[in-house]
């Protein structure tokens, strides 16, 4: 939608929210001097899953494999892949990396997880997964599985964990830059922002369910505890 956006007009100023690298999906050159009537805010997403193994990692006994959820039909996941297995390497940790890149695919993706025998589940930031969070947050509780999620709405729903990008606080930005595009700034004079506002968010409830201590030193790091 965005690059539709963009090939429709040069002249009509364009505020984009992105999870993707703005640089490398052709919005924009240059995320410092943007060129032309384009600019935004960028939400990092898929590159946080090896801060989500991190924190799966001080929860699930060294003995566990995690499986990570993740979808091949897009550009960014073999990096983010490699990203997510050199962290599991430097951690000592072994991953289980099953995919799906259609919603008739992520059944058969959650029967490997029980397959692979998987102490815990990373579900990769991505679209597909977002809108499946009923399936998802349903298959944790039905197997009893530690999880960590993107964003803080399956956390909310049942899930254990959460850890993303503050989104609201990104459309907040988009929506200041768009003021200032509307009092006359031209787009090519404000920067691409990239998002520095992260919410980690633990669901007690669902700790408690699953007979799981969260150690203390997460708790301290969360912004959210959901009791």
């Amino acid at each position: 939608m965005r690059l539709a956006a963009k090939s429709a007009t040069a002249t009509v100023p364009i505020v984009f929210v992105s999870g993707a690298d703005p640089v490398s999906e052709g919005l924009v050159t240059n995320m410092a001097r943007p060129t032309g009537n384009i600019t935004g805010v960028t939400v990092p997403t898929t590159s946080l899953n090896a801060k989500r193994l991190e924190i799966l990692n001080q929860l699930v006994p060294r003995g566990d494999a995690i499986a990570v959820l993740a979808n091949p039909g897009v550009s960014w996941t073999a990096a983010r892949a490699k990203d997510v297995q050199t962290a599991a390497h430097a951690m000592g940790r072994k991953i289980h990396v099953v995919t799906a890149s259609r919603e008739n695919e992520i059944d058969s993706a959650l029967k490997s997880v029980v397959a692979l025998r998987a102490g815990a589940l990373l579900v990769s930031a991505d679209p597909l997964f977002n809108g499946r969070l009923r399936q998802l947050v349903g298959f944790t509780q039905r197997y009893r599985m530690p999880a960590i999620f993107e964003w803080r709405e399956f956390a909310a729903a049942g899930g254990l964990m959460s850890y993303g990008s503050d989104i609201a606080n990104g459309y907040r930005e988009a929506g200041v830059y768009a003021g200032r595009i509307l009092n006359g700034t031209k787009p090519s004079h404000l920067p691409v922002l990239q998002a520095t506002k992260f919410e980690f968010v633990i669901n007690l409830a669902t700790a408690k369910e699953l007979s799981l201590t969260i150690p203390q030193a997460l708790l301290i790091r969360a912004d959210d505890v959901i009791q």
